[in-house]
């Protein structure tokens, strides 16, 4: 079929549009695929009349996980107009100043994140669609609509990630690349109109975009819907819908494995888990526990490089080293040597072997970010993408993950920047300098740590009322731990090396407090 060969989401979702028997999930209210695209049409037609045409055809979705989400972006596709997936996770101005950097001309939310929008500054209307406004919109009459032609090459979505700078990039996803790991993925586990697929990963994500909501397009399956990830309720949802298929995207494997163990856990339905950032022991022990099988790989949402897992790889590698992709050497741009270990299994060449993921042959899925070449050329260099992710390899061409460069954090699956959360515990007035870095965490992936350097004692009720104050501040960007230095190791040049913070961690000499229930306590 058409979409086989030039995947649009358009084309998925025109693939769909006869199907009465199967569609979208949602507590205990279904809305089949016919309808659910004949709804789009309806919402097509208004945010034809809602945009200027004259100005970057974007509106915001600042929503949950419910179905008028899903039925905007199909909307979106209908229409060729783009949709920008706002994370529910920031706050105040940080919120406003997505909005303004991906020229939204309208937001759309609902009565879950309206509240979010509260006391902002913004220069373009607000629509709750669970208010009589949005209702008078769609009862109005209109001609039918035509659903317009949209190219692969198109642009669907901004979604956004941290980069380098540490202040979140939109990321420019065309058609082909929402479209595209959604046909692939659903050939590659075999989806049929008999699959389920659940979505609980947030839909400004895009993971959720392009490992479930495609892919359940591409498939002509259904979707069970949730609003939030919930561990406690994953496998009564498995069961009440008759789940095939779900993906995941960081910690949710653990979460759910926290869960009281029942005998009868592995009879259910779900017969394979997709995603990205689980921990080697959460994949094994979620699988022999709900026996379902799990792959995990390895990607991000610029799409510049993907890494699939390989059947018996090593403990805690991602896969074999594609074709194409290397391990450079950041000051060299030369291929780092492969890891060397001892009999203990210690790496004991890590600065030679580790380096930057390379996409040798060019920038892969990687679209660009919108409006931000500064950020498209440090991206694409020479003609090859730079991923900003370190790894090294072994002699048998199995990758590791090694971390990210340029203040990255990636916490629960999620890619957060170091300095916005600098510049916010820098307001604090007991501090006179302030690192913000990443400390491993097999389960959540990256923690947030925090050195400070004093200007008194070091008051943590203080400072956790503090912290409650900071709007902008996400709950993701909290510091796990806070190390009280008398000084930051730095570099000739007076630069912080955060790298050693790093590997220091918690088992440093410095005083060191763990957060517990938004309290800090001495460790």
């Amino acid at each position: 079929m058409t979409a086989v060969l030039a995947p649009t989401v358009t084309d998925l979702l025109l693939d769909v549009a006869n199907d009465d028997e199967h569609g979208l999930h949602f507590e205990d209210h279904f809305l089949s695929w016919s309808d659910h695209v004949r709804s789009s049409a309806r919402r097509a037609a208004i945010l034809e009349d809602l945009l200027d045409a004259n100005k970057p055809p974007h509106f915001g979705v600042l929503m949950d996980n419910v179905p008028e989400f899903s039925l905007l972006a199909a909307a979106a596709a209908l229409s060729g107009v783009v949709l920008v997936g706002l994370n529910t996770t920031r706050r105040g101005e940080a919120l406003a100043r997505d909005i303004e950097v991906a020229d939204c001309q309208v937001i759309f939310t609902e009565r879950g994140s309206s509240g979010l929008l509260e006391g902002l500054d913004l220069a373009v209307p607000v629509i709750d669609v669970d208010s009589a406004r949005w209702s008078a919109l769609l009862a109005e009459e209109r001609t039918e609509f035509t659903p317009r032609t949209a190219d692969p090459d198109d642009l669907f979505m901004l979604i956004f990630t941290s980069g380098t700078s540490g202040d979140p990039k939109a990321v420019r996803c065309t058609h082909a690349k929402i479209a595209g790991p959604g046909v692939m993925l659903a050939e590659r586990f075999g989806l049929s109109p008999e699959d389920v697929v659940y979505m609980s990963m947030p839909m400004f994500h895009s993971n959720a975009m392009m490992a479930a909501w495609s892919v359940a397009l591409a498939g002509h399956s259904s979707i069970a819907l949730r609003r939030k990830f919930s561990a406690s309720n994953f496998l009564s949802d498995v069961r009440k819908y008759g789940v095939t298929y779900a993906n995941y995207v960081g910690k949710p494997l653990s979460y759910v494995l926290a869960t009281p163990e029942l005998p009868d856990d592995a009879e259910n339905t779900l017969r394979l888990m997709y995603g990205n950032e689980g921990s080697a022991h959460a994949v094994s022990a979620f699988s022999r526990r709900f026996g379902t099988a799990v792959v995990d790989g390895f990607g991000s949402t610029e799409g510049g490089i993907a890494i699939s897992s390989t059947p018996g790889a090593p403990s805690g590698s991602l896969g074999r080293l594609p074709d194409g992709i290397a391990i450079l050497n950041t000051e060299t741009g030369q291929p780092c040597p492969p890891a060397e270990f001892d009999e203990f299994g210690r790496l004991v060449n890590a600065e030679a072997a580790t380096g930057e993921l390379v996409n040798t042959v060019g920038p892969g899925a990687f679209a660009g970010y919108y409006n931000d070449p500064e950020a498209d050329a440090e991206r694409v260099r020479a003609g090859m993408y730079w991923s900003g992710d370190l790894a090294y390899r072994d002699a048998d061409g199995f990758v590791y993950f090694a971390g990210r460069s340029s203040g990255w954090l990636r916490v629960d699956g999620e890619n957060i920047g170091s300095a916005p959360i600098e510049r916010i515990l820098q307001r604090y007035d007991g501090f006179a300098q302030v690192a913000v870095y990443a400390v491993a965490d097999d389960e959540v992936g990256d923690r947030v740590m925090a050195a400070v350097v004093p200007t008194r004692e070091f008051d943590p009720l203080a400072f956790a009322d503090f912290l409650d104050a900071q709007s902008d501040l996400g709950p993701k960007q909290r510091p796990s731990l806070i190390r009280v230095c008398t000084e930051f190791p730095r570099t000739a040049t007076f630069k912080v090396l955060t790298r050693v913070l790093s590997a220091e961690a918690e088992g440093c000499s410095d005083p060191v407090w763990i957060r517990d229930d938004g309290r800090y306590s001495p460790m």
